[in-house]
């Protein structure tokens, strides 16, 4: 999607600090960090929120979740304790309408 913020990101046409890179997932630290340690995990493919999953896209929301567990471990906050957030839609609070997953943790 070409006015889509994220995809400009996973085009390259955007610079990201990445942690995270594979042919299906990107994971990138948040410019608006909310914890010490804030990373985003997205898929290369848009789409624009949860609601927006189809049943094929159940292989990719798993490689997310694993994903987003290997990093926070790589973070080094697996030990100590971390959340995963989802919002989905202005309601929930989602600004940027591609699926993400927040990495949150790093508190004393």
């Amino acid at each position: 999607m070409s006015d889509c913020i994220f995809c400009k990101i996973v085009q390259k046409e955007i610079p990201a600090d990445v942690v995270f890179e594979n042919e299906k997932i990107l994971v990138f630290k948040d410019i608006n960090p909310k914890a010490p340690v804030h990373c985003l995990v997205i898929p290369k493919k848009h789409i624009p929120s949860l609601n927006e999953t189809k049943e094929e896209d159940k292989e990719l929301l798993g490689e997310l979740m694993l994903v987003a567990r290997d990093v926070a471990k790589e973070m080094k906050i697996d030990e100590s304790g971390y959340k995963l957030s989802v919002h989905t839609g202005e309601g929930g609070g989602q600004e940027v309408f591609h699926i993400h997953i927040h990495i949150l943790g790093g508190w004393s």
